[in-house]
């Protein structure tokens, strides 16, 4: 169940699949940019933006269950791409796992991440 409110912005051009301000009350939780790393550290999807995509956003929820969190409470996502191109398969992949209202969220474009084969890495604050 989301603690979440979504109020409107007004004056403010609509959003395309995020939401410009989320406020709730309960406990901040910081997930830290995740990457698509699968459980034994291995990157998977390389060279695949929707592939990583998965992992990371598995790894999201993952990390949001440790602090009996689910997308629901998720307030704000950071995104972090090497290529901004690869936005619409990770929003693809974002509306599998975040179905309903979105968070706010923010995208860049970066130059590298940890690894010159990872292509994507989100952070999330979620409040439960």
């Amino acid at each position: 169940m989301s603690n979440l409110e979504y109020p409107s912005a007004v004056g403010v051009a609509p959003g395309n699949g995020y939401s410009h301000v989320v406020t709730g009350h309960g406990q901040w939780v910081a997930i830290a940019g995740q990457v698509a790393l699968d459980p034994d550290g291995k990157l998977v999807g390389i060279g695949d933006p929707g592939a990583q995509a998965e992992q990371v956003f598995a790894n999201l929820e993952r990390c949001l269950a440790g602090a009996g969190a689910t997308f629901e409470q998720v307030a704000k996502l950071t995104v972090f791409v090497t290529d901004i191109a690869y936005l619409p398969a990770i929003r693809a992949v974002r509306d599998k796992y975040i179905p309903g209202n979105k968070p706010a969220s923010t995208a860049v474009q970066v130059v590298s991440l940890f690894s010159p084969d990872a292509l994507v890495e989100i952070e999330a604050f979620a409040i439960v």
